[in-house]
């Protein structure tokens, strides 16, 4: 790449940026605050124990873990910060989420005894553990294992009280986003837990600052700014946590804040319903793979024992657009669509992006069909870089180009606009259509409009080019299980259990790939891909099942 090429995307990555996550970059490398050493307020009285959502067990033997797929022994001191294992799996061993894990009662000395190793093994603020994300994690997780009712470690209290202190110092108004809600989450928290003047001040400055991050990150249609199906899953178990938190300590929480959490919660609620498969899991827009975040449906679950009401009325419609967020949603006989309309995120903050503009995926019945390839990484490399690409996901390249120039791990330059959607349910079928202008940029100052057309047993989709290009390829993955032939290069097969798909293209020609769907992180299943090579600036797929 040549030197004006970086500079230029350089300056359409920093161009969207807010003026604080400038100087607040600059603030978090310059000002390095000292931890105080203060000691721990008393424990303010709660109602109950705590019971939080569902989670899958990370400790499997006393200092042997599984993080992302990957499992590793904590032997020395020097583990916690080894800096030949990935950043992610080392934030992971910082946030004590089997604290809360299921099961979690079977394993309390082992508990006991990682959480006195932390403390001993982690001073401030030194490491990994005391970068204000895993802090945030941590603390929360700590607060909600002594609500559930586990006596604190001697010097446990003394220790959170001298975590919070320093992450008040330490608020990511760099990154913003997810990572500042997760601080504040923690202010919270601890602020509510602890009795006291200084605690006060963490509760007070936490629910500031989350009511203006709520009416920002929370869109009218109950969607996650980033537009990230997990990371949804993840800000809603947050909420999901606030609102017990209130229940735990009655009068403490502000009665108009706990009003705002839970009128959040259940569009959130909604909006997962919608961005969910037949499967009852997420779908995969953007960074989204399981694992991450709490399952559906124990979130579901959680929120009914929150007492709060769970039935979308909406899931029965059979079309539906969530206009803020972006994404469609059409049902009909076996068959789910989900279609991404979408902007990339926030253009301050993309950096959860993938270059999947006018994508979708389809599933019939329990059966995924057609998926985007997921995410397995955080790590800046070529793997990384694949998965955000537009060629992973279920829509057109056109000459080898992203739809939004994807780089780095999380940034974005030129980024994909929408327009012209439409969403519509007629006497024909239900049809959504939109164009994206992120190929205007390329010298043929292409637009790609792409529709979609579903009926009990059939979907048809057409994508138009307009302007002028080299190459442009159509890219569908499909789900592994599968067995995928073509009888010629225009149709072919696709056979899995109890279903049968025909595919029929014009204005292409199609050929076979291997492929791989990662649906977790550090995980890669071997699958198939239909790539069409457009020969003209039409072309039409044709998708058509019967029940084996």
């Amino acid at each position: 790449m040549s030197r004006l090429a970086v500079l230029q995307r350089y300056w359409h990555t920093l161009r969207y940026l807010k003026p604080v996550q400038f100087y607040g970059r600059a603030w978090q490398r310059l000002y390095q605050p000292r931890p105080r050493q203060i000691e721990a307020m008393p424990l303010r009285q709660a109602v109950g124990s705590w019971q939080g959502c569902a989670r899958v067990p990370t400790l499997l033997e006393p200092n042997h873990f599984r993080f992302l797929n990957v499992e590793r022994e904590l032997l020395c001191a020097e583990d916690w910060n080894r800096t030949d294992w990935p950043k992610l799996w080392l934030y992971n061993l910082h946030y004590f989420n089997d604290l809360m894990a299921d099961g979690a009662e079977d394993r309390l000395p082992w508990h006991r005894s990682l959480i006195a190793r932390w403390i001993k093994e982690n001073p401030p603020p030194v490491g990994n553990g005391w970068e204000p994300y895993p802090i945030s994690l941590r603390l929360v997780n700590w607060c909600q294992w002594v609500l559930a009712g586990n006596a604190p470690l001697p010097d446990m209290l003394d220790s959170m009280a001298v975590q919070t202190h320093y992450l008040r110092r330490r608020l990511e108004h760099h990154l913003l986003g997810n990572h500042l809600w997760a601080n504040l989450k923690a202010l919270i928290f601890c602020g509510t837990l602890f009795v006291g003047h200084e605690a006060d001040r963490w509760r007070l400055y936490g629910l500031r600052r989350l009511r203006r991050e709520l009416a920002e990150q929370v869109l009218a249609d109950g969607g996650h700014f980033e537009r990230s199906p997990m990371y949804h899953a993840i800000l809603l178990a947050d909420m999901l946590d606030l609102l017990q938190l209130a229940q735990c300590f009655p009068g403490v929480l502000p009665a108009d804040e706990v009003q705002a959490w839970q009128t959040a919660a259940q569009t959130m609620l909604d909006w997962l319903h919608t961005m969910t498969h037949s499967d009852g899991k997420i779908s995969f827009f953007n960074d989204a793979a399981f694992g991450i975040a709490p399952e559906v449906g124990d979130l579901l679950t959680y929120a009914q024992q929150l007492g709060l009401p769970t039935v979308a009325p909406a899931l029965n419609r059979p079309c539906q657009y969530l206009a803020q967020s972006g994404y469609a949603r059409l049902r009909r006989g076996l068959a789910v669509l989900l279609a991404d309309l979408a902007p990339v995120g926030p253009d301050y903050l993309p950096g959860h992006a993938h270059a999947d503009t006018l994508s979708f995926e389809l599933s019939l019945g329990s059966q995924r069909v057609l998926v985007n390839a997921g995410t397995s990484t955080y790590e800046a490399n070529t793997q990384r870089q694949n998965e955000r690409s537009t060629a992973w996901h279920n829509t057109v390249e056109i000459d080898g180009k992203d739809s939004s120039e994807v780089w780095g791990a999380f940034r974005v330059a030129r980024r994909a606009r929408v327009v012209n959607v439409a969403v519509e349910h007629s006497a024909d079928g239900l049809y959504a259509c939109a164009t994206h202008d992120g190929y205007r940029r390329l010298p043929g100052r292409v637009l790609h409009r792409r529709s979609w057309r579903l009926d009990e047993h059939c979907l048809v989709v057409e994508d138009r080019l307009e302007g002028q290009w080299q190459t442009a390829v159509a890219r569908f993955r499909v789900a592994p299980g599968f067995e995928v032939m073509n009888d010629s290069p225009a149709q072919g097969w696709i056979r899995g259990q109890h279903i049968g798909i025909q595919w029929q293209v014009t204005g292409g020609e199609v050929r076979i790939e291997d492929g791989f769907w990662h649906p977790e992180f550090g995980l890669r299943v071997p699958c198939k891909v239909l790539v069409v090579t457009l020969r003209t600036q039409r072309l039409l797929t044709r998708w058509q099942w019967i029940e084996a």
